[in-house]
């Protein structure tokens, strides 16, 4: 096997996943709406002890894509903190000085 493959391999197993009744909190939207996403491919997913574990970075990029999702993100998930989120302080923000 290669390092590239041991790498991904890797990146897998530490990918931060959680339950459908988790991300449904924490996007603001309803568990029909993630269980449809997964049922059709959109969302990655495995299953361990017969629960859906939900790759968290395929789910952001799904909301992103998903208008109607990313407005719900943004009204009543996890997008209302999101200016919170940024950096004021200069001397700790990873952006150089404007």
């Amino acid at each position: 096997m290669s390092d590239a493959n041991n790498q991904k391999t890797e990146i897998e197993e530490n990918a931060v996943r959680v339950s459908i009744s988790e991300a449904a909190h924490l996007f603001g939207i309803h568990q029909r709406t993630i269980r449809r996403a997964v049922s059709s491919g959109e969302i990655r997913y495995i299953v361990v002890r017969g629960r859906y574990k939900l790759h968290f970075g395929s789910i952001v990029s799904w909301s992103q894509r998903t208008t109607t999702v990313r407005n719900k993100r943004d009204a009543r998930g996890i997008g209302q903190w999101v200016d919170q989120w940024k950096i004021k302080n200069a001397k700790f923000s990873p952006r150089p000085p404007a």
